[in-house]
């Protein structure tokens, strides 16, 4: 996933991208926990994607704010 592609979705798509990606990131932990986990490439970039969906989020919210207050 690339924020590219991120930027053009609605608020409400951003949230259930991030709601889907931290249940992924649960299962994938509980996978490490029991020793099943085969693909641990995945954890991290899950986690990065987490990290770039909160970022494009918080960009959104602020260019928001911010034509609400000029």
């Amino acid at each position: 996933m690339h924020a590219g592609d991120l930027r053009p979705k609605s608020m409400d798509q951003l949230s259930e991208q991030l709601e889907e990606l931290k249940k992924e990131q649960f299962n994938l932990r509980f996978q490490a926990a029991s020793g099943q986990l085969e693909n641990t490439v995945r954890a991290r970039e899950v986690r990065r994607d987490i990290a770039r969906v909160k970022t494009i989020v918080n960009e959104k919210r602020r260019a928001s704010g911010a034509a609400k207050g000029s």
